[in-house]
């Protein structure tokens, strides 16, 4: 069967139609029966298109011997992309013809003359990025309003600039009350985050509805956009390596600032070297006297972080707070001499009142000794098939292994995503999560059958400090499905 593919990233007056595109390949098809793929709405700049990778599943499946297009540019506009594609072609013996550019890939003058053209694909990809960019850049230099979500404190108004219309920001008084709080009561010398979203709590204040963490109140303290910028700003912002577009006397006191990466993207995260500012149209929320104090205190400290791998203790991971559920966290001070256990909700936006003091070592030594009793129970169980219960138990740790990997995969790119990515990475990683807690429970339960499991797990009890943090976090897996704990109770979901 022949595969007609037609794609069309812009529906403009003076581009050609998807409807177009097929009806034009048509011809080339000599009647033969065909398929068409069309794919709506997607840039050649890679192949993360649903129908160019349906249609190449269906190449793999032998359905597709032929593939036409009305131009060389609707199915790659990449060299890299163009050429596996060429190559994956070439190993199913699939024949690839452009309708308008009359290439055929079954004639070496045809293979040549279609690499040429790819090049002249991609050059002309990279050209329409370089105008782009420019022309953002040009545009931002003049103050119009360049998308992005709408900060804490403004909404979004029609604005007419330089005779070009385009929007600005306008500040919502109730959130722009809140902005001058957070500004006033972070401006003073000994408050911290914490103590600003305690008072935000207590005062009933939600951010459009959410509960506050320290992110978004750094974000709200590190941003331009809210002061009444004036010469001292414009001192502050130079001196400190950011490339200011306005000139000293545009600072008057009264507008805001947008902040944009440079051209060169060597922003430095906390700072403002390599911020690139440009004075707003609209009006700023706080003095810039309060605002600069703010700012150099926001950068004197650093940023509160969780740590995200489990290193301080072998409970992390399995061990929640029992007030919210949410996860404790396992904070060393003191040279690691004293270890505790804190409500990460409480530390991110002081809504959990926490669970109370925990002592890392008191809560380990607690869980250890439920442990031992509870595998006391599995001492004497025994296994009848011994092989067709370990030919399962493999297939079933290989699935294991292969979701872990790809849960591994999706954390990796968790840095740089974007909120919708974001949003799709932690959905799948909760799936892959809820699928990995299933496999361990069956791979448990056939382990408990045949004693195997119960038997090295009891072992490895019996010489609990010997073992590596490693095998101790594997152990409690096997065992232990959540820890509930506050300063007056624990309460263990066991696997077994």
């Amino acid at each position: 069967m022949i595969a007609i593919y037609a794609r069309q990233s812009v529906d403009r007056a003076d581009s050609i139609s998807i409807e177009q595109q097929i009806e034009l390949c048509r011809y080339e098809t000599r009647g033969e029966g065909y398929r068409n793929y069309v794919d709506r709405g997607y840039s050649g700049k890679n192949i993360n298109r649903p129908q160019f990778m349906q249609m190449m599943e269906d190449i793999r499946s032998g359905i597709i011997h032929q593939v036409i297009v009305y131009k060389l540019d609707r199915i790659s506009r990449s060299i890299l992309d163009f050429s596996n594609m060429m190559e994956e072609f070439g190993k199913y013996n699939v024949k690839f013809i452009s309708a308008t550019e009359k290439f055929d890939t079954s004639s070496p003058m045809g293979n040549a003359m279609l690499n040429i053209c790819i090049v002249f694909a991609q050059l002309e990809r990279e050209t329409i990025q370089k105008r782009v960019a420019d022309a953002y850049y040009s545009r931002s230099r003049k103050s119009f309003y360049m998308g992005g979500p709408i900060p804490y404190g403004f909404r979004k108004v029609p604005a007419l600039i330089d005779g070009v219309h385009t929007s600005m920001y306008e500040p919502v008084p109730e959130e722009a009350k809140a902005v001058e709080l957070i500004y006033g009561l972070y401006a003073q010398p000994e408050t911290s985050y914490g103590d600003v979203i305690s008072r935000l709590n207590e005062l009933g204040i939600t951010k459009r509805g959410s509960s506050w963490a320290r992110g978004r109140i750094r974000e709200i303290l590190l941003n331009p956009i809210y002061v009444r910028a004036d010469v001292a700003v414009y001192d502050f912002l130079a001196e400190n390596g950011a490339d200011i577009e306005n000139s000293p006397a545009d600072f008057i006191g009264e507008n805001g600032c947008y902040s944009y990466k440079s051209r060169e993207n060597n922003k430095t995260p906390g700072t403002v070297y390599g911020e690139r500012i440009v004075l707003a149209p609209h009006r700023g929320i706080v003095n810039s006297e309060t605002w600069l104090r703010c700012r150099e205190k926001c950068m004197s400290r650093k940023q509160v972080i969780p740590s995200q791998k489990a290193k301080n203790s072998w409970l992390c991971g399995k061990v929640k707070c029992g007030e919210c559920g949410y996860a404790l966290i396992a904070k060393e001070y003191r040279n690691g001499r004293d270890r505790y256990l804190m409500c990460s909700q409480k530390l991110a936006s002081k809504s959990c009142g926490g669970a109370g003091t925990l002592c890392t070592d008191e809560v380990e030594h607690l869980v250890y000794s439920e442990m031992r009793n509870r595998l006391a129970k599995f001492r004497k169980l025994s296994c009848s098939d011994r092989t067709t219960h370990d030919a399962e138990q493999t297939a079933l740790e290989i699935q294991l292994a292969e979701t872990e990997r790809e849960i591994r995969g999706l954390l990796e790119k968790v840095e740089g995503s974007d909120n919708a990515l974001l949003r799709y990475i932690n959905e799948r990683v909760n799936a892959l999560d809820s699928r990995r807690n299933d496999l361990t429970e069956r791979i448990n339960e056939l382990s408990r059958k045949c004693g195997g499991n119960a038997e090295e797990t009891d072992s490895h009890l019996k010489v609990w400090e010997e073992l590596s943090f490693e095998d101790k976090r594997r152990v409690a897996d096997i065992l232990i499905r959540v820890i509930y704990v506050t300063s007056e109770r624990l309460i263990i979901q066991w696997r077994i």
